[in-house]
């Protein structure tokens, strides 16, 4: 997948069925003939001419690099404040505006046919490829069989196999050359083969959906994906907020019933002073504790959750958008000192001993991990605003 660690296997669990029964979506393993004979029976039994099979997986062979890749990837442990300040700079900013002023033509029409802004597209741009500039060098066939021959999630990868020979039949992708993510990613903003057929879109009109060297179709593929992930249009999808003393803290974080109104109210105010869509459901998440960062998200943010399940890729990508579309630097604040990786899993060790669910002790502070946290600090009378710390871990 992307540099970035973008993992988004949620998606690929909607559509396994499309392409593949289960049945045949499960076979793995084994002699590496045998196993393509299989992916060209499927293939041909799906419509496509079985010399179009033939060619896309002539030579075809297992990558152990991809394996070695799948077996140690992992979410990134870095806070948002170091993560967002290293991917949100000012030379891909500037690299941003200047993009978003040569495909102006582009952009308008994917935010008049699909409703997503420039900048939103834009920030998935930079931040998966560099604008193109590093989009993988595992060759994608291999990667898409390698992983479909492997037994771990064959159901997730395997259609996205005979999607990849339907692009062959279709001229969209050389098997022997095409080139992309370990996990079979595409293109400038590194997308899959079911998504590009799916959602590609012709925007330089040579007959072909190519996101390896078209920005156009790139990006008006991108826009037509984001739309199908919920985007609504004119909406705000995340809001940087200046915060009072005291709030209900443990109504933060996402999942919650309030309203950005009810957050108004309560004092939380926009910096760029715009409460326009109080009457929207938002969350207010706090990356860093109450004393870091802090912003509304809004439904839309849901969509960035679709793209990358990662929250400091997501805030930090939406955060990104924004800043595309004009609005300043956040403030960071003075957050609280959190845990290194040996104090986390301390605590996650802790957390999971009282009852809670973090999942898997990996040192990292995910979800689950931050709903058991903002629990016991509710329960200690503590600030209970998700965010570890040395002080929480003593306590506990």
């Amino acid at each position: 997948m992307s540099r970035f660690a973008a993992r988004r296997f949620g998606l690929l669990m909607c559509f396994t069925s499309i392409l593949a029964t289960t049945a045949a979506a499960q076979e793995c393993g084994g002699d590496l003939g045998a196993f393509l004979d299989g992916v060209k029976k499927e293939a041909v039994a799906g419509g496509i001419p079985a010399e179009i099979a033939d060619r896309a997986l002539a030579g075809a062979r297992i990558d152990e690099k991809v394996l070695s890749r799948d077996r140690a990837q992992g979410v990134f442990k870095q806070t948002f404040l170091e993560f967002s300040q290293r991917t949100v700079s000012k030379a891909r900013l500037d690299i941003g505006a200047r993009k978003i002023k040569e495909y102006a033509e582009v952009f308008a029409r994917a935010e008049q046919e699909f409703g997503v802004p420039a900048g939103v597209i834009t920030a998935f741009w930079a931040m998966e490829t560099d604008f193109g500039a590093v989009q993988g060098d595992f060759n994608t066939r291999n990667a898409l069989v390698t992983l479909s021959h492997d037994c771990r999630r064959p159901e997730l990868f395997r259609p996205q196999l005979i999607a990849l020979i339907k692009m062959v039949e279709h001229g969209d992708l050389d098997p022997q050359t095409n080139t992309g993510a370990w996990a079979g990613e595409i293109g400038q903003v590194q997308m899959l083969p079911k998504d590009i057929i799916a959602f590609g879109v012709d925007g330089d009109g040579d007959g072909h959906e190519n996101l390896k060297t078209s920005a156009p179709d790139a990006i008006l593929t991108a826009a037509k994906f984001i739309q199908h992930l919920g985007f609504r249009r004119g909406e705000p999808w995340i809001q940087e907020v200046t915060l009072p003393e005291n709030l209900p803290w443990e109504k933060s974080g996402l999942g919650g019933t309030l309203t950005a109104g009810d957050w108004f109210a309560a004092g939380v105010t926009p910096r760029d002073g715009n409460t326009s869509f109080a009457s929207l459901p938002a969350a207010l998440v706090l990356p860093q504790g109450r004393k870091g960062p802090a912003f509304i998200t809004y439904p839309n943010f849901n969509v960035y959750l679709e793209w990358n399940q990662s929250f400091i890729y997501t805030t930090s990508a939406a955060y990104f958008a924004t800043r595309l579309n004009g609005a300043p630097a956040y403030d960071k604040g003075n957050p609280e000192t959190g845990l290194n990786d040996a104090d986390m899993r301390a605590l996650q060790t802790k957390l999971q001993a009282l009852g809670h669910d973090v999942g898997k002790i990996d040192g990292i502070l995910g979800s689950g991990t931050r709903v058991a946290i903002q629990k016991e600090q509710a329960r200690l009378g503590m600030p209970a605003d998700g965010w570890a710390t040395p002080a929480l871990l003593g306590a506990l």
